[in-house]
Protein backbone atom coordinates (compact mmCIF):
# COMPACT_ATOMS: atom_id res chain seq x y z
CA UNK A 1 0.00 0.00 0.00
CA UNK A 2 1.35 3.40 -0.98
CA UNK A 3 -0.35 6.64 0.04
CA UNK A 4 0.42 10.32 0.45
CA UNK A 5 -1.31 12.10 3.30
CA UNK A 6 -1.30 15.18 5.48
CA UNK A 7 -1.38 14.94 9.26
CA UNK A 8 -5.05 15.91 9.35
CA UNK A 9 -5.76 12.66 7.45
CA UNK A 10 -3.85 10.44 9.89
CA UNK A 11 -6.97 8.86 11.42
CA UNK A 12 -8.11 7.63 8.00
CA UNK A 13 -4.58 6.44 7.19
CA UNK A 14 -4.49 4.45 10.43
CA UNK A 15 -7.78 2.76 9.56
CA UNK A 16 -6.48 1.92 6.06
CA UNK A 17 -3.31 0.40 7.51
CA UNK A 18 -5.24 -1.88 9.87
CA UNK A 19 -7.66 -2.82 7.06
CA UNK A 20 -4.65 -4.23 5.19
CA UNK A 21 -4.29 -6.84 7.98
CA UNK A 22 -0.58 -6.25 8.68
CA UNK A 23 1.43 -8.63 10.82
CA UNK A 24 1.28 -7.78 14.50
CA UNK A 25 4.99 -6.90 14.52
CA UNK A 26 5.35 -3.69 12.52
CA UNK A 27 8.65 -1.92 11.87
CA UNK A 28 8.45 1.84 11.34
CA UNK A 29 11.19 3.31 9.16
CA UNK A 30 11.84 6.96 8.47
CA UNK A 31 14.06 9.87 9.34
CA UNK A 32 13.78 11.65 12.68
CA UNK A 33 10.70 13.87 12.44
CA UNK A 34 9.03 11.92 9.63
CA UNK A 35 6.03 11.12 11.82
CA UNK A 36 6.65 7.56 13.03
CA UNK A 37 5.62 8.25 16.63
CA UNK A 38 2.63 10.33 15.55
CA UNK A 39 1.39 7.48 13.36
CA UNK A 40 1.95 4.92 16.12
CA UNK A 41 -0.06 7.07 18.55
CA UNK A 42 -2.93 7.15 16.06
CA UNK A 43 -2.72 3.40 15.43
CA UNK A 44 -2.95 2.85 19.19
CA UNK A 45 -6.02 5.09 19.33
CA UNK A 46 -7.61 3.30 16.36
CA UNK A 47 -6.99 -0.05 18.06
CA UNK A 48 -8.80 1.23 21.17
CA UNK A 49 -6.08 2.53 23.48
CA UNK A 50 -7.64 5.27 25.60
CA UNK A 51 -4.60 6.06 27.76
CA UNK A 52 -2.19 8.80 26.76
CA UNK A 53 0.55 7.47 24.50
CA UNK A 54 4.11 8.75 24.24
CA UNK A 55 7.44 7.84 22.75
CA UNK A 56 9.36 5.28 24.82
CA UNK A 57 12.72 6.86 23.92
CA UNK A 58 14.13 6.49 27.43
CA UNK A 59 12.16 3.47 28.68
CA UNK A 60 12.63 1.54 25.37
CA UNK A 61 9.09 0.12 25.56
CA UNK A 62 5.65 1.41 26.53
CA UNK A 63 2.75 -0.97 27.09
CA UNK A 64 -0.86 -0.08 26.42
CA UNK A 65 -4.18 -1.87 26.81
CA UNK A 66 -7.02 -1.48 24.34
CA UNK A 67 -10.67 -1.27 25.30
CA UNK A 68 -11.11 -4.88 24.10
CA UNK A 69 -8.19 -6.12 26.23
CA UNK A 70 -5.50 -6.35 23.57
CA UNK A 71 -1.95 -5.37 24.48
CA UNK A 72 0.08 -2.98 22.35
CA UNK A 73 3.84 -2.57 22.80
CA UNK A 74 5.62 0.49 21.40
CA UNK A 75 9.40 0.22 21.15
CA UNK A 76 11.95 2.93 20.43
CA UNK A 77 15.46 1.51 20.00
CA UNK A 78 17.13 4.79 19.01
CA UNK A 79 19.29 4.85 22.14
CA UNK A 80 20.40 1.21 22.37
CA UNK A 81 23.98 0.40 21.50
CA UNK A 82 23.59 -3.25 20.43
CA UNK A 83 21.20 -6.17 20.19
CA UNK A 84 22.36 -7.52 23.56
CA UNK A 85 20.58 -4.62 25.27
CA UNK A 86 17.34 -5.62 23.55
CA UNK A 87 17.84 -9.26 24.52
CA UNK A 88 18.52 -8.23 28.12
CA UNK A 89 15.15 -6.45 28.26
CA UNK A 90 13.42 -9.64 27.05
CA UNK A 91 12.61 -8.52 23.51
CA UNK A 92 11.90 -12.10 22.39
CA UNK A 93 9.07 -12.40 24.91
CA UNK A 94 7.45 -9.27 23.48
CA UNK A 95 7.99 -10.06 19.79
CA UNK A 96 6.59 -13.59 20.02
CA UNK A 97 3.73 -12.76 22.42
CA UNK A 98 1.11 -12.46 19.67
CA UNK A 99 0.46 -8.87 20.73
CA UNK A 100 0.88 -5.74 18.63
CA UNK A 101 4.52 -4.62 18.56
CA UNK A 102 5.25 -1.24 16.96
CA UNK A 103 9.01 -0.78 16.59
CA UNK A 104 10.90 2.42 15.83
CA UNK A 105 14.61 2.21 14.90
CA UNK A 106 14.42 -1.53 14.22
CA UNK A 107 17.68 -1.29 12.24
CA UNK A 108 19.38 -1.46 15.66
CA UNK A 109 18.08 -5.04 16.14
CA UNK A 110 18.13 -6.57 12.63
CA UNK A 111 18.85 -10.15 13.76
CA UNK A 112 16.04 -10.20 16.32
CA UNK A 113 13.08 -9.31 14.08
CA UNK A 114 10.62 -12.20 13.55
CA UNK A 115 10.21 -13.46 10.00
CA UNK A 116 6.51 -12.57 10.08
CA UNK A 117 6.50 -8.78 10.24
CA UNK A 118 5.28 -5.78 8.29
CA UNK A 119 7.20 -2.62 7.44
CA UNK A 120 5.88 0.91 7.27
CA UNK A 121 8.22 3.44 5.70
CA UNK A 122 7.39 7.12 6.09
CA UNK A 123 8.99 9.99 4.22
CA UNK A 124 8.38 13.69 4.84
CA UNK A 125 7.71 15.36 1.50
CA UNK A 126 8.68 18.95 0.59
CA UNK A 127 5.00 20.04 0.72
CA UNK A 128 4.68 18.83 4.33
CA UNK A 129 2.73 15.71 3.41
CA UNK A 130 3.98 12.20 4.13
CA UNK A 131 4.57 9.34 1.75
CA UNK A 132 3.76 6.00 3.38
CA UNK A 133 4.61 2.56 2.09
CA UNK A 134 3.25 -0.56 3.87
CA UNK A 135 4.80 -3.93 3.06
CA UNK A 136 3.38 -7.13 4.59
Amino acid sequence: MNIHFSLDEIETVSQKILAEKPHKVILFNGEMGAGKTTLIKQLCKTLGVSDATSSPTFSLVNEYQTTNNQTVYHFDFYRIKNETEALDMGIDDYLYSGNWCFIEWSEKIPNLIPEAHSVISIELLPDGKRALDLRN
